[in-house]
Parts: C-alpha cells; sequence; structure tokens
C-alpha cells in the first residue's frame, strides 16, 4: 500500500497553512508538504510536478488540500484551471477541498465533482488525515 507522500497545501491565510502543516508532520513526519498561499503559484508548481513527462516521484504531489474561499480565485475555479491543463497526469492526485464556512450547496457541488474526494471543514484533524490516508489507499486498491 502506498502511503501519501507528498502533499500541496493551497490557501490564502498563512495562519491556517501552519496550522495544517504541524497538523500533517504531528500525523505523518514522512509527509512532504509543500504550501501556497497564492492558487495562481500553486497552478505553476503544480504544471511541473504533474507533468506528464515528469517522472520523478518525489516532486509528484499524491494529495492536494486546497481552501474553498481565497481571493485570486476560489476552489473551483482552481479545479477548474488544473483540469484545463490535458497535459498533466491527475488520475493519481486526490483533491480535497477544505473550507471554514459550512456551504452545503458547495459541500454537494465538491462531492459530485469526480476530482474531490472530500470536503473538509477548517482546521484540519488528526482524524481528518487518517480518512484522506484511508480514502488514498481504497482508491489505489480499486484503481489496480
Amino acid at each position: 500500500m502506498k502511503p501519501i507522500r507528498n502533499m500541496v497545501l493551497v490557501d490564502d491565510s498563512q495562519r491556517d497553512l501552519f496550522i495544517t502543516k504541524h497538523v500533517v508532520k504531528k500525523f505523518d513526519k514522512n509527509i512532504r508538504v509543500v504550501d501556497f498561499s497564492s492558487p495562481i503559484t500553486a497552478l505553476e508548481y503544480l504544471k511541473i510536478s504533474l507533468h506528464k513527462n515528469n517522472l520523478n516521484y518525489l516532486t509528484r504531489p499524491n494529495v492536494l488540500i486546497v481552501d474553498y474561499d481565497m481571493p485570486q480565485c476560489n476552489g473551483f475555479e482552481f479545479l477548474d484551471k488544473l483540469r484545463a491543463l490535458e497535459f498533466l497526469n491527475i488520475k493519481d492526485l486526490k483533491i480535497y477541498m477544505l473550507t471554514s464556512a459550512l456551504n452545503l450547496i458547495g459541500i454537494n457541488r465538491a462531492k459530485a465533482n469526480f476530482c474531490f474526494l472530500d470536503y473538509i471543514s477548517k482546521p484540519l484533524s488528526l482524524e481528518d488525515l487518517h480518512s484522506i490516508s484511508m480514502d488514498y489507499q481504497i482508491a489505489l486498491k480499486t484503481a489496480n
């Protein structure tokens, strides 16, 4: 079973990024976390790390956690921009949306979007990471 090895966090709040990274490291100190406060910069990073020709699995993220509400673009706009880059290999990327507001319309939209596995309320908890890890392992089993 492949563990979560590389995680990308996208959140415009430095405070929330700090908390989320701390929780991830507490869950598993071996997870490589790359964080971005700018969704545009995160997209540039993902263009390289998820490019089909990138064979370096040390840099290829397998979990992406995106904040729902950001000033440059919201989580759904971010996903739309990511999906528009057809040269990316996102089949093994598990995407979660993180939010501080409980928005039932957003939750239903996220769950209906095949790229998202779940919608998580801030702050991210150890229980959330355990669920992410289990989701990731189940997704790997069904893909093989």
